[in-house]
């Protein structure tokens, strides 16, 4: 018994270890390094050393002067809520598209199922930078989603509405910023959605018709409070890489529409300050893991609440 404990012990550790391991080696030691990189000093191609040893005294040199501009600078204070909102704008989009999606295909039958998962993982099988321009081209003048949109008068509401600048002009817009975003991270919300809904028990469902719950009534106080789980995990799949994307702004948006992606690559490979660009990222990673880890928070409170 003694023996089989023991190995139980070692096997739950290594269960748990080997994930806090990687994430220790691949996330939190270059996160260091950047770190690192950010409240240090650049001399041509190297950087001076934090710590330094001189005369039986061990000095601590940290510079925040990248931070400290970061705050008086508008440039990056409207980039950061520019990518935020691009991202939560996307999230949205990618939610409100995902759920039906999801919802009929976690109802569908067992023998379609399959065959509607692979439709939504199709797109992974081609390059994503490919499927990027693609919609370059299909947004562009002579791109059938061009005339399309452009022949049935929608780049009419989309001007009224402030997300293109004039009628016809689809391209380098907030407009095609969003679509892209939303067509490319679409798969990341649906996939945990369907993972959650089909799980679900449907003598709940059943049990509420014979309540007399109408199904949309049904629908909003069932469906949607066991769906929870699987909303949130959809919406940090897709908020968190959008909120840094950089391929997809550079191709599909414009001067209107500059996120923190571009704003890093200019720092690191135009203006070649890895300081500057390290505080960046910085900011950026804490801007994500902050409100994330107090919602983790609060939710688990929550849960142990209710039980």
């Amino acid at each position: 018994m003694k023996l089989f404990f023991a190995t139980l012990l070692r096997g739950r550790t290594a269960v748990i270890g080997i994930p806090y391991l990687w994430l220790l080696f691949f996330f939190m030691l270059p996160f260091l390094i950047v770190m690192k990189i950010s409240v240090s000093e650049m001399e041509t191609v190297r950087f001076k050393d934090i710590i330094t040893f001189t005369d039986d005294a061990l000095a601590l040199t940290l510079r925040f002067t990248t931070y400290l501009f970061i705050t008086q600078d508008d440039l990056y204070y409207k980039t950061y809520l520019s990518s935020l909102k691009y991202a939560a704008v996307t999230t949205f989009f990618c939610l409100l598209i995902g759920y039906p999606f999801s919802y009929f295909m976690a109802r569908a039958k067992a023998t379609v199922q399959p065959a509607l998962l692979m439709l939504v993982m199709l797109p992974f099988w081609t390059s994503f930078l490919l499927r990027v321009y693609a919609w370059k081209g299909l947004l562009s003048e002579n791109g059938w989603a061009y005339e399309v949109l452009v022949g049935s008068g929608f780049d009419q509401v989309l001007a009224a509405l402030g997300l293109i600048p004039a009628p016809g002009q689809l391209m380098n817009t907030p407009f095609s910023l969003v679509l892209g975003m939303t067509y490319t991270y679409l798969p990341f919300m649906i996939l945990p959605l369907y993972a959650n809904l089909s799980k679900m028990d449907m003598r709940l469902l059943e049990a509420a018709d014979d309540l007399g719950a109408t199904p949309w009534v049904a629908f909003w106080k069932i469906t949607v409070p066991l769906s929870k789980a699987g909303i949130i995990a959809g919406s940090m799949l897709v908020f968190i890489p959008c909120v840094g994307e950089f391929v997809i702004p550079e191709l599909l948006g414009g001067p209107q529409t500059l996120m923190i992606g571009r704003v890093l690559w200019d720092e690191f490979f135009s203006n070649n300050d890895w300081p500057m660009a390290s505080s960046v990222a910085v900011v950026m990673v804490l801007l994500i893991i902050v409100p994330l880890a107090i919602f983790n928070k609060y939710q688990a409170e929550a849960t142990e609440g209710r039980r």
